[in-house]
């Protein structure tokens, strides 16, 4: 039977599952999930796809990208098959490692984007033996697991230049207490102790889509039509990318700091300027921290993170993000 075709478009974001051929391990040890992170950012790099999330199970896979170039099959196929050839060379095997196709649901970038996020992080403690503990040690065992994205985006891991965190982020703007990092590691332990029933059920049927009916029916629409004709202004497909332009936030960070723009450049007059201008890009753009540093004159991601990470707490920082995030709404 030929496969059915998946809605592929330019920017589309996506949940992405791949799970072991007859549940069997897919992992075996550190040195595999090192290997198949790898090979994700080599990929990634590749046919320039963001990686907003991850998380390696034992036997399966979650990820959560958005492609630019709309090549979520190509990005797979590299993904997938260079990591069974590696695999399968290490431990003297041959054939399939994984389960069919890989499954691919389109994200509807708002609020389910969000939620999916913390779906996602949650998985290492809905393992059998882990899901019976008391919340204490769920908690724990969730904040001390080694292989999904969580530890990075709750800033307990260093950047690994990998992720694309920023449209995930955006959504806890104005929501918390101006710590973006605690306020989303506190959204997400609050999953351990009380369920989105809806969205659990949502994500149980596994349809070819998560958002709202008009969401849903759109993509459904778009496999029915085989792509056939597909409208770029299509009114329910607008909010697939819901971040601004790096040239949009620029010019709103102008606006929001005003006469402060012009110390941009100073050492250490413009640090915090300069700070809030790659948190913004982060959260409203999309960018990773590799796409700041360039931008920024910068040599590595993680200065990028310390930049950050330096001035985020002030007060003239937390000020400027409400301004901000009130003139995106605008």
């Amino acid at each position: 039977m030929a496969r059915k075709p998946r809605a592929l478009i330019e920017g589309g974001i996506y949940h992405v599952t791949s799970r072991g051929n007859e549940r069997q391990a897919i992992f075996r040890d550190d040195r595999d999930r090192d290997r198949f992170l790898k090979r994700l950012a080599e990929s990634a790099s590749t046919c320039q796809v963001k990686v907003y999330l991850y998380c390696l199970m034992p036997n399966h896979i979650h990820l959560l990208v958005e492609t630019p170039l709309g090549n979520l099959d190509k990005f797979m196929g590299s993904l997938l098959t260079g990591y069974t050839v590696y695999f399968n060379r290490r431990h003297q095997r041959a054939g399939h490692l994984m389960q069919g196709r890989y499954g691919a649901q389109m994200v509807e970038g708002n609020e389910y984007l969000l939620k999916l996020s913390r779906y996602v992080h949650l998985n290492p403690v809905q393992m059998a033996g882990i899901r019976e503990k008391p919340l204490k040690e769920r908690r724990q065992y969730l904040r001390t697991y080694a292989w999904s994205s969580f530890a990075e985006y709750a800033g307990k891991a260093d950047p690994s230049g990998l992720l694309s965190s920023g449209p995930v982020l955006a959504m806890m703007a104005g929501a918390g207490k101006g710590d973006i990092a605690k306020d989303y590691v506190r959204y997400v332990e609050a999953g351990l102790a009380q369920t989105d029933e809806d969205f659990a059920a949502l994500m149980q049927g596994r349809g070819v889509a998560i958002g709202s009916d008009t969401f849903v029916d759109a993509v459904r629409n778009l496999h029915w039509r085989k792509m056939e004709g597909l409208k770029r202004e299509d009114v329910a497909l607008r909010q697939i990318r819901n971040w601004k332009t790096a040239k949009d936030v620029e010019e709103a960070v102008r606006e929001v700091v005003g006469d402060r723009w012009a110390q941009f450049k100073a050492y250490k007059a413009g640090r915090a300027v300069r700070g809030f201008f790659a948190w913004s890009l982060q959260q409203y753009a999309g960018l990773n921290q590799r796409d700041i540093a360039d931008r920024l004159g910068l040599t590595t991601g993680s200065s990028v993170s310390h930049m950050i990470r330096g001035t985020a707490d002030s007060a003239e920082a937390v000020r400027w993000r409400k301004a901000l995030n009130s003139l995106f709404k605008g």
